[in-house]
């Protein structure tokens, strides 16, 4: 059998880098090197691309792969006849031909359509959703749009820009409280992951404080209504007919699932599967999917929702298309204990791309 030539994408500019780092070393050693041969290529903070010419992924998961030695400058091409990387070596260039690109990029520059437009136009097949998806899925706001119309129930909110906050701050303010009504709320970047820049407000001044930090990532910056409820997340897998698992559950160490509980301190826990009623598990998975093929999303996504503590209720919360693989992470852990384990998930995942190609 002819190995194919696989292109691993990570790192990136955005806030997510460091766990986009740590997701890559868990993909590349748990991939068959007698199926692919595997290229791993960075993106540094800053923007740079570099091959990696090693298996030393520790040196991946701690970032010292940058100063490494084992590096050359190297890029996707967007030339169809190219079709792969561009390795600019002292000797000259070599072109090395991707039969597939793994893109381990979250966040802002890999998860929001613009890696997936440069792949639509080397005509190269990759992971994950096209670009349309991947924007609409990476904007919280676009994202609500969607899936309003989808008719899937999920928290109020209101848009907020920062235009409009740095011209009258307590006018925004006021707009949000005639809109939610009541706190708590939460305040959330409309295109950052990894809950980086999430808070809660409990009144006008942690409000004001939110908006503040918030606008820090974002021109738009979403405010939503507190739901009372378990903290659940489906993994959807498939192309024109997704599957999902069963949900799991967080719960939180820390007020919510922020950043540090989620990558940091590690003590927030996971339960496979989620804590919630036969009902209302049927209702979040029949509901991931209507959201996963409302977005026209492909390949895979997790997509989080609440179940209201009062009434099992299920309100969608987010969705991401390029979700952490970390050890900790909850997508590669709901696809195993459906029967698939993070090995055969990686084929998977490659052969939907080369599906969605040949398609």
């Amino acid at each position: 059998m002819n190995k194919l030539n696989v292109v691993v994408v990570f790192g990136g500019v955005s806030s997510e880098h460091d766990i986009s780092c740590i997701s890559t070393a868990s993909i590349l050693r748990n991939t068959d090197a007698e199926k692919y041969n595997i290229y791993p290529v960075g993106i540094t903070k800053s923007g740079s691309w570099m091959l990696f010419e090693s298996t030393d992924y520790d040196s991946i998961e701690n970032g010292s792969w940058e100063t490494s030695g084992k590096t050359v400058p190297a890029v996707i091409s967007p030339d169809r006849q190219n079709h792969g990387l561009l390795v600019l070596r002292d000797s000259g260039m070599e072109i090395i031909r991707a039969d597939c690109v793994f893109l381990v990029l979250h966040g802002i520059g890999g998860e929001d359509g613009t890696l997936q437009g440069l792949l639509e136009l080397a005509h190269i097949p990759y992971v994950g959703s096209g670009v349309a998806a991947s924007a609409c899925s990476m904007d919280k706001s676009l994202t609500k749009i969607i899936v309003q119309q989808e008719g899937v129930r999920q928290a109020a909110f209101y848009l907020a820009r920062s235009s409009d906050f740095r011209a009258d701050p307590a006018a925004v303010c006021a707009a949000v409280e005639r809109q939610l009504g009541v706190y708590p709320v939460f305040v959330k970047p409309c295109s950052e992951g990894s809950s980086v820049g999430v808070s809660k407000a409990t009144d006008r001044a942690s409000l004001m404080k939110g908006l503040e930090d918030a606008f820090k990532y974002d021109y738009k910056v979403l405010v939503e209504e507190f739901i009372d409820g378990h903290e659940i997340e489906v993994a959807v897998l498939g192309n024109e007919n997704p599957t999902a698992t069963v949900a799991g559950e967080i719960a939180p160490s820390q007020e919510f699932y922020t950043f540090e509980a989620k990558y940091v301190d590690g003590t927030s826990g996971l339960y496979i599967p989620a804590k919630i009623s036969d009902s209302a598990m049927n209702n979040v998975r029949e509901a991931a999917v209507r959201v996963y093929r409302a977005l026209g999303c492909k390949g895979l996504s997790r997509v989080d929702f609440f179940c209201t503590y009062a009434d099992d209720e299920i309100v969608f919360n987010e969705i991401n298309t390029l979700p952490g693989f970390t050890s900790i992470s909850m997508y590669p852990k709901l696809q195993e204990y459906m029967g698939i384990p993070y090995g055969e998930l990686v084929d998977r995942l490659i052969a939907l791309a080369m599906e969605r190609y040949d398609g």
